[in-house]
């Protein structure tokens, strides 16, 4: 592969060729446990009918058109996903990095309407990451992200710590233009949050005269258990940036907007070829049905409590902490074990799993996973914990 593909992903050997569900399968008919989900892209699984079905109908009408016009199923989407968040406007992208340029350059020209140059500055918090582009890498609370090859990164951006009370006190100023929270740090290792900290950092920095950001590119589409993480944390952001699950596995982002967030982009801003796609749009309408069905949340977040509880039964000795919302999940490890090699043991039994900041292994399953599929995963998990522990 390596010869085809730069391989910037350290990817494995494994060449998958269909799915069901949450399982996978190679081309020697391998089976694999799913608890990875394209890294949460595929929220509905593998071959969901519905969606299928969608993305066939729809490519028999038309896939792509320019953005200088409108499709019908383009405003459908649109109106739909602002009525379930509550959000006054959009745009859309194919991912989370162009979703958080596009929120960036928001707090950008917002800060410039209402201060001038000085009010360009973009707080995010230590163990952030926020995309691989040079503004998001910067943007991004980790020095491991930011090696001197890359270098000159994009100057304004700061960072302080979650959870931090006395750092919000004087951080923010009239140079502050946002503040750009990560709903729970997914790559920084699945860290959660706390409400109180959140709703005092957005008040401190909506103060000095800055909008709020919530950067829900892992933590929405339904994976923390609530469409929206920031439902949770109750701090109400200007702007959100989706991505990963809203359409289902088709290529996709979003940047919402409300309140003094609304107005700011004009003709020209900003600006993507591919974006908001009549193809990715009727998957996406797909994922919004579905997450909207009786009983969907209550699932999420029941099965992410069982797989939590289970993996804290076993009182694994290499195993320091369970944490998570819904169904994204991390289970941090002993300093003396590598959370890769655990990845890679799983790998060899049929799990796919991920690494998460320096000490975490990473769930993020189909949204759609059922019990068999959990109780096999969990069966393997432990399976490779064990051979670490012994």
């Amino acid at each position: 592969m390596e010869k085809l593909i730069v391989n910037n992903y350290g990817s494995f050997d494994t060449v998958f060729v269909k799915g069901k569900g949450a399982r996978l399968y190679d081309r020697d008919g391998k089976e694999y446990i799913d608890f990875l989900s394209g890294i949460g892209v595929n929220c509905l699984g593998h071959n969901y009918k519905p969606l299928v079905k969608a993305i066939k109908k729809q490519a028999s009408k038309e896939i792509h058109i320019s953005n200088y016009y409108l499709s019908d199923v383009g405003i459908k989407f649109a109106q739909r996903l602002l009525a379930v968040t509550g959000f006054e406007k959009g745009f859309f992208g194919n991912s989370g990095a162009e979703a958080n340029e596009a929120a960036i350059k928001l707090a950008r020209k917002y800060g410039y309407l209402n201060g001038g140059k000085k009010r360009s500055v973009i707080y995010t918090l230590e163990n952030s990451f926020h995309g691989r582009t040079i503004a998001t890498l910067t943007a991004t609370g980790q020095e491991k992200f930011h090696p001197p090859y890359f270098a000159p990164y994009v100057e304004g951006f700061k960072t302080i710590k979650a959870n931090d009370f006395e750092a919000i006190k004087s951080a923010f100023d009239d140079t502050t233009a946002a503040l750009m929270i990560e709903c729970v740090q997914g790559e920084g290792g699945v860290n959660l949050v706390d409400e109180k900290w959140a709703k005092a950092a957005a008040e401190q920095a909506r103060k000095a005269g800055a909008i709020v950001i919530a950067d829900e590119v892992q933590t929405g589409i339904g994976r923390t258990g609530t469409f929206l993480a920031c439902e949770t944390l109750g701090f109400e952001p200007e702007v959100v940036t989706l991505a990963k699950g809203i359409a289902g596995g088709v290529p996709m982002g979003a940047c919402l907007f409300r309140g003094k967030a609304a107005n700011v982009f004009s003709a020209g801003d900003h600006q993507s070829t591919f974006a908001g796609n009549p193809l990715a749009c009727a998957a996406g309408l797909v994922v919004l049905s579905t997450l909207a069905s009786e009983g969907f949340m209550d699932k999420v977040n029941e099965n992410g409590d069982f797989i939590r509880s289970s993996i804290r039964s076993w009182d694994s000795p290499i195993v320091r902490d369970v944490r998570g919302k819904g169904l994204m999940i991390g289970v941090e490890i002993v300093p003396s074990i590598k959370p890769f090699d655990i990845e890679v043991a799983c790998m060899k039994e049929g799990l796919c799993t991920s690494v998460a900041g320096n000490s975490v292994v990473r769930f993020l399953p189909p949204l759609v996973i059922g019990k068999k599929e959990m109780d096999k995963g969990l069966s393997i998990f432990k399976k490779a914990l064990d051979s670490f522990s012994n």
